[in-house]
């Protein structure tokens, strides 16, 4: 039997740490380079790659009144709306790619970190565009701990990459490895906990 790995990309997290590197919002080619770079590397020689699969959550839509000013922004017709869409939409039609989407709610309105520290410091007025739209992922890190249960479980793959920061991801990792599946964790040089890195078989 042909040895098989996937990989697994936790969509928020990879394009963040793309958008800081490339100092710019990535493309699919981008995201799509992530997986074929670790292709290349030694430990994957010989093994053949069953999929790539992508978590991410739609977009938001809908209409939120600013409460300090009264603008309405429509979140459905948003820069950022637009180019999610694209983005999903380009690596669901990529070779050997499956999307796994959750969902998003809207939560109103949230302090920006930098607005935040400034008012603090200088004990200004809020403004209405030190607010943005407090927006939340849900099921996506259920999306992936069932997938790396299902693929550990079935024996579709001996090897799982994940690239994530999300210690959330230990139980799922424990579990493969039980299950035999060697897992090995590509965190993009962002800061993870010692949990995260002590339950894989191999940081890349």
């Amino acid at each position: 039997m042909t040895a098989r790995y996937a990989v697994l990309l936790d969509g928020a997290f990879v394009y963040r740490r793309l958008k800081s590197t490339l100092g710019r919002s990535p493309g699919s080619k981008e995201i799509l380079a992530l997986s074929e770079r670790i292709g290349r590397l030694l430990e994957f020689q010989g093994r053949e790659l069953l999929r790539v699969f992508y978590y991410d959550s739609p977009p938001a839509m809908g209409s939120i009144k600013n409460p300090i000013d009264g603008s309405v922004v429509n979140l459905g017709r948003t820069e950022t709306h637009v180019r999610a869409w694209k983005l999903l939409d380009e690596l669901e039609l990529s070779a050997n790619v499956a999307l796994r989407i959750g969902e998003i709610s809207v939560h109103g309105w949230q302090l920006r970190s930098q607005a935040l520290e400034e008012i603090s410091r200088t004990g200004r007025s809020v403004r209405a565009s030190d607010l943005a739209p407090d927006i939340e992922q849900k099921g996506v890190d259920l999306r992936i701990g069932l997938d790396i249960a299902r693929l550990s479980l079935a024996r579709l793959v001996d090897a799982i990459v994940v690239l994530t920061g999300d210690s959330d991801m230990v139980p799922a990792f424990k579990f493969a490895r039980r299950e035999g599946v060697r897992v090995y964790l590509d965190h993009l040089g962002a800061p993870v906990k010692r949990e995260l890195k002590a339950h894989v078989d191999v940081v890349l």
